[in-house]
């Protein structure tokens, strides 16, 4: 089995990312703003997951978490988010919060927390994945980190 680098993405690397992300159920029609803190997990040449952090001031939405089917049970996820929560912390963020509308559980485990969308920070309730792209049944989660 090759083994798996982590990298930021690219512009280069926008369509492969998109079609990941769609191909997973996720939104990404404004992906392309967020390449630059988007971590891409490839074997060779292939990517075959994602996640990304959007910034704003001193918190985050955590966002794109995507592994591709074939990739998936292997610990990658959580690999992907313990690298984007350490590139958090580097950009002195303080506390992330994310929408999901399958991996509670998942991000329960890893120490996030269900919270009421209207106690989001006015930063994070303005971007466009919290005003229109993800559903309004997504669970809404938060961490200090």
């Amino acid at each position: 089995m090759k083994q798996t680098s982590f990298s930021f993405a690219s512009a280069d690397d926008h369509d492969a990312v998109a079609a990941l992300l769609g191909g997973c159920g996720l939104p990404y029609e404004d992906i392309g703003e967020h390449l630059s803190d988007l971590i891409a997990a490839r074997q060779g040449k292939t990517l075959i997951g994602t996640v990304a952090l959007q910034a704003c001031d001193d918190v985050g939405l955590l966002r794109s978490l995507a592994v591709a089917q074939p990739y998936r049970s292997r610990g990658l996820a959580t690999d992907l988010v313990t690298r984007i929560v350490s590139h958090a912390r580097s950009r002195r963020i303080d506390r992330l919060f994310l929408l999901t509308t399958t991996a509670q559980d998942f991000f329960a485990k890893r120490g996030f927390e269900s919270i009421d969308r209207s106690l989001v920070p006015a930063a994070i309730a303005g971007t466009q994945e919290f005003r229109s792209l993800c559903p309004g049944s997504a669970i809404c989660m938060s961490q200090d980190i």
